[in-house]
């Protein structure tokens, strides 16, 4: 599989064009990973512009790739060199690949993109392929709705990839609540690559992670409002807002996180509003937002995966507006969600009514809990990988201890 060395490497390939999710997902993985296994190195390959912000355990670190950001037309464009978007894939391409050459991982997981943005990973693929090195393709619970997933992925000659290359399909849920491959034609040898993890649990203790202060709201009851990396999250920033505004009387203050790719003039805008209001507070980005989640009686989020694993890992009644473009992930696990009592939805209108969200938000902290739904494995998907890694590196030892053996014999 891989030269003889007494430790395990794994590499992880996370394109991150822009927002969080990929990031923090990988890095709750990686985390999981080196704490179970002690002799187990993690590299995360990363296009994310704020990796370098997040903190890393013992045994993990990044690479970090030339970003690159995806533009209203859906193409991509460099996030800050001033080179052609066909050089700045090359180029992340051969860092990849070279990467790869390098660490020579024992297991090579990719997050969510078969191939890689542009297919920028083929080559590493094939070439870890070839090496015998077990490769692992992770997806979160909803990818899109099912016919726009199924004309993208076969634009992208992603399938045979699937087919040919990889050899588990790690998937971040449970097909209770969704399966990410329905409506995808893929073939019974696909579907018995396939293990449901379950849901990514998230923690957060006084011990492991140094508390930061939470301004202003102190020691008192909060409602969190966060829109993830922030970049498509005006529209509920302002609904909450207005709602604080039309009700002052709200029980309730609100910490709002606005998010590091919300554009600065619409942070710039929120905080002028949020410095006329006594119960609102808000802060652009912290790397520690579970302490944020733990300490909160209720949550107001958008959709996205990371923020409802801690909302179900926490257990925190919550308000999901999702977003319904230009993917619609996010509604469709928000739907399932709250057709499951796990979470409340509401959808974005063109009126916005404050008084409809101030309502939400005074009985917010009284709606039932997610524990108050019994799904058997819902939190189990880091223990469940834990356990795969752990039984790949077991054979892996064996296997050169077998060869070990036969060569002082031979």
């Amino acid at each position: 599989m891989s030269r003889k060395r007494k430790h395990a490497r794994l590499l992880i390939y996370s394109h991150d064009s822009f927002g969080l999710g990929h990031l923090r997902r990988c890095r709750t993985i990686a985390h999981s990973l080196v704490d179970h296994c002690k002799d187990l190195s993690v590299l995360i390959l990363s296009g994310s512009p704020i990796v370098g912000s997040f903190d890393f355990r013992a045994r993990v670190d990044f690479v970090r790739i030339p970003g690159v950001i995806k533009l209203r037309g859906g193409d991509y464009t460099s996030l800050r060199l001033d080179i052609g978007i066909d050089d700045i894939l090359a180029l992340r391409a051969s860092i990849i690949r070279h990467t790869a050459e390098t660490f020579l991982p024992d297991i090579f997981l990719v997050d969510k993109e078969p191939l890689g943005l542009r297919g920028e990973v083929r080559e590493t693929l094939s070439f870890l392929k070839s090496r015998g090195t077990p490769l692992v393709l992770g997806l979160r619970d909803v990818m899109d709705e099912p016919r726009t997933l199924a004309s993208e992925w076969a634009r992208k000659n992603a399938l045979p990839a699937l087919t040919d290359l990889y050899d588990h399909i790690w998937v971040y849920g449970l097909p209770r609540i969704c399966n990410p491959l329905i409506g995808v034609p893929v073939p019974a040898s696909v579907e018995q690559k396939i293990t449901y993890t379950g849901y990514l649990r998230r923690s957060w203790s006084h011990s492991s992670v140094p508390a930061q202060p939470i301004p202003a709201v102190g020691a008192q009851p909060y409602l969190l409002v966060t829109t993830g990396g922030g970049g498509d999250g005006a529209a509920l920033i302002d609904w909450v807002l207005r709602a604080y505004e039309h009700d002052p009387g709200l029980p309730h203050p609100a910490l709002l996180v606005l998010g590091p790719f919300m554009r600065t003039n619409m942070q710039a805008d929120f905080m002028q509003r949020v410095g006329r209001l006594d119960k609102v507070h808000a802060i652009t980005f912290d790397a520690h937002v579970e302490h944020l989640m733990a300490n909160a009686v209720g949550v107001v989020a958008m959709g996205g995966y990371n923020t409802f694993c801690e909302i179900l890992s926490f257990d925190k009644p919550s308000l999901i507006m999702p977003r319904t473009a230009p993917r619609l992930e996010q509604y469709i696990r928000a739907s399932r969600a709250q057709d499951l009592g796990l979470a409340r939805m509401i959808l974005e209108d063109e009126i916005h009514s404050p008084r409809d969200m101030a309502l939400a938000l005074r009985t917010l902290p009284e709606q039932p809990k997610p524990s108050d739904v019994r799904i058997p494995g819902l939190l189990d998907g880091l223990s469940v990988i834990n356990g795969l890694v752990d039984r790949w590196l077991t054979q892996r030892s064996l296997e050169t201890a077998e060869l070990s053996v036969v060569s002082r014999h031979g």
